[in-house]
């Protein structure tokens, strides 16, 4: 086999293996987008694959008659809510990982990261005492607060290696010239890393977005759309919903974030090119 045979081979195995990859992606969607609208007659023929007749009464059946849009304005206002709170808190503990030296540092790296081997439905319970003595339970705040706690060890972590990928020559150049180092930090370091902080922020949108455990045990009536879903389709009549409402509720479920992700995409790029500098 000589190596222009090699290389051919080589190419078309990738090919090939992005092919999939895309496939086993893409193909969901789509079949979750065809019968989400699909009629009740064309879903329960079994001669069609691909239905022809669409309706949209599932999907406003649950958007404004089952909640579900109300929903949607609860997960929007909890992923705000939780992008904020955790940047706050995340993008100093980041800086400060990236660009000081000090005792314990590479501990506290790894305590960040132990934080998430906790699994949160053995923290359930505690959670919830909590939130009630708290008068936190039912609230969209308490809700973003535990979203904060899943999604901080991780804006810290992205952040800190996108100010290691800011030269530190550019603070101390504009130091020279009589700014403060916080200054600096404005001036300088956040400009550059602002297109990796929104590929941090995206992934936080996405973490809170798609959160359900937590958003069903410390709401009731105040329900994020998943958990809404998740009580719509427990709900329902014998216990299960039927399946092109289950569909609907997963076009519903993913159109939003695909859409966001879909305006910040270039920044995930910008991301990797910052920290890989």
């Amino acid at each position: 086999m000589n190596d222009k045979t090699r290389f051919m081979l080589k190419k078309l195995l990738l090919y090939s293996f992005l092919f999939t990859i895309v496939v086993w992606i893409v193909l969901p969607i789509i079949v979750s987008i065809l019968y989400a609208f699909s009629s009740k007659l064309d879903y329960y023929d079994p001669q069609k694959v691909i239905p022809t007749h669409y309706t949209t009464q599932w999907v406003k059946t649950l958007l404004f008659t089952l909640g579900a849009w109300d929903g949607i304005k609860n997960s929007v206002i909890v992923a705000i809510l939780t992008i904020i709170i955790s940047f706050s808190l995340g993008i100093p503990a980041g800086y400060a990982i990236a660009k000081f030296i000090f005792p314990g540092k590479d501990t506290i790296k790894l305590s960040i990261i132990a934080l998430r081997m906790f699994p949160i439905p053995v923290m359930a319970i505690p959670l919830v005492v909590l939130y009630i003595k708290l008068n936190l339970i039912d609230t969209l705040l308490g809700v973003a607060l535990a979203h904060t706690a899943m999604a901080l060890p991780f804006v810290v972590l992205i952040t800190s290696s996108i100010f290691a990928g800011v030269s530190k020559e550019l603070e101390e150049a504009a130091m020279v010239f009589g700014v403060t180092r916080l200054g600096a930090f404005f001036r300088i370091t956040l400009p550059l890393a602002l297109p990796g902080l929104a590929a941090a922020a995206m992934f936080t949108f996405v973490m809170s977005w798609n959160e359900v455990f937590v958003a069903s045990i410390l709401t009731l009536k105040n329900r994020t759309l998943p958990a809404q879903i998740l009580s719509i389709m427990a709900g329902s009549s014998g216990g299960a919903a039927p399946p092109y409402y289950k569909f609907a509720a997963a076009f519903i479920m993913t159109l939003p974030a695909m859409i966001f992700i879909f305006f910040a995409r270039k920044y995930l790029v910008s991301m990797w090119g910052i920290t890989l500098k």
